[in-house]
């Protein structure tokens, strides 16, 4: 069970999952047991239409189709691509929540895994409750659990509501708790699904740095999804991206990442549909919504260098906002972060309207290459501070022409950051 002196953790081999949309069963009893036939013995399914390697054919998706992989005792493996790719297909089919429609799936070592806020948790019962069974499920004595309570207590931060059922928890707590005994349990493989978006910064930090300490020193597997390009980066030592059910890449995080930004950047798009967009650590029903953004004037999302970038934001007030503001992120095609720009102009929406804003960013300075932007509508109040009300990954996508006009040194981009700024002034001393 190793290779090249590494021990195996998890191995996947030829594994897919298919769904049927719409139904439940292949139509007819006959064709359900003729199907059920030919999988105990191996066979082809006779109902299976001509063309299934493609991922949706008639009624039937393949989540999954033909994945291949291994996965090494204490590695930190980094699961990235788009919504629908099959990212959480693949952590359900590790954590045995679902079963794979072909291939074979081999775990050597107990699993803890967090596909959502508060997996495993009985609401009625309190949290130490829930510790305990959690425990019992991995296969732990009392003892065990109990020498562990303390440090899972303390790393929580809910010690006093550890005795209060978990129902009455807010998000954060149940991520917190939840993660604090996935991180201290005896389990050799953890796999985790965005887990680390509801948590506040300081105990992301925390939890970031746990998840290292177990993996490098410890050595457990961990299997991590995120649409968090620098928690990927900080955390995993390898990557695999997925599109459509496949896994396109696996290998360095960092060219893994630029593969799914690059791959995920469409500068044919001047009109972005925002309204069905909402991040999981916001209300569903926000105050107010940005619904369409729009390029003007542009046939392509392509910019000339230094170029000013206009669009047109449309936000919707569900309740009267008085006090908002705009944030505009800018990160390169990998995922890193370039830079933001703030509308420190407050604006307000009447309750039910539906506003349009002309926006513009100056451009200048930005080499060559693909954009993506992060849009953050905020509400300031009288004393300073400020609260996101919609956050949008990925609103904009937008890319900048070479700058052909410019002589002199060949930008490195690799070495010398996104932003070129002005040529520095030099002249002699007079002293």
């Amino acid at each position: 069970m190793s290779d090249n002196n590494k021990q195996i953790a998890i191995r996947l081999s030829g594994v897919k999952k298919m769904y049927k949309l719409g139904q439940i069963g292949g139509g007819t009893l006959q064709n359900d047991l003729q199907s059920w036939w030919a999988r105990i013995r191996g066979k082809e399914d006779p109902n299976t239409k001509i063309g299934q390697s493609q991922r949706l054919v008639g009624q039937t998706l393949m989540a999954l189709n033909d994945i291949d992989l291994t996965v090494y005792h204490g590695e930190a493996l980094g699961v990235i691509g788009a919504n629908g790719a099959g990212k959480s297909t693949l952590l359900k089919l590790l954590s045995r929540v679902t079963a794979p429609s072909d291939g074979e799936i081999d775990i050597y070592g107990r699993v803890t895994s967090m596909l959502e806020v508060g997996t495993g948790f009985n609401g009625e019962m309190t949290g130490r409750e829930n510790i305990y069974m959690n425990g019992a499920i991995l296969g732990m004595s009392k003892a065990e659990i109990d020498a562990k309570m303390e440090d899972i207590i303390d790393f929580s931060e809910v010690r006093e509501f550890i005795d209060t059922p978990v129902k009455r928890y807010s998000s954060g707590m149940y991520v917190k708790l939840a993660f604090s005994v996935a991180a201290h349990l005896d389990s050799e493989i953890m796999i985790m699904d965005e887990v680390l978006a509801v948590g506040d910064m300081a105990f992301q930090k925390k939890c970031l740095a746990k998840m290292d300490d177990v993996s490098s020193r410890q050595g457990k597997t961990i299997l991590y999804v995120s649409h968090n390009m620098s928690t990927i980066r900080q955390f995993c030592t390898r990557v695999i991206v997925l599109k459509e059910g496949r896994i396109i890449f696996d290998g360095d995080v960092n060219e893994g990442i630029g593969v799914y930004m690059t791959q995920s950047i469409d500068t044919s798009q001047v009109e972005f549909d925002l309204s069905n967009k909402y991040q999981k650590y916001l209300s569903p029903y926000p105050k107010a919504k940005m619904m369409k953004a729009r390029f003007i004037n542009k046939e392509y999302a392509v910019f000339d260098y230094q170029e000013q970038i206009n669009f047109e934001l449309q936000i919707r007030a569900r309740m009267p906002a008085n006090w908002l503001s705009l944030r505009f992120e800018i990160r390169a095609a990998d995922g890193s972060s370039v830079g933001t720009s703030f509308a420190f102009d407050r604006f307000s929406i009447e309750e039910g309207e539906l506003k349009s804003f002309i926006v513009s960013f100056n451009s200048k300075g930005l080499i060559a290459g693909k954009y993506s932007v992060v849009l953050g509508l905020f509400e300031k109040n009288e004393f300073g501070s400020y609260t996101d009300i919609d956050v949008i990954e990925r609103a904009l996508s937008f890319e900048i022409k070479d700058d052909d006009g410019q002589i002199g040194i060949q930008w490195s981009k690799q070495y010398w950051g996104f932003v070129k700024f002005d040529d520095l002034h030099v002249e002699s001393s007079r002293n």
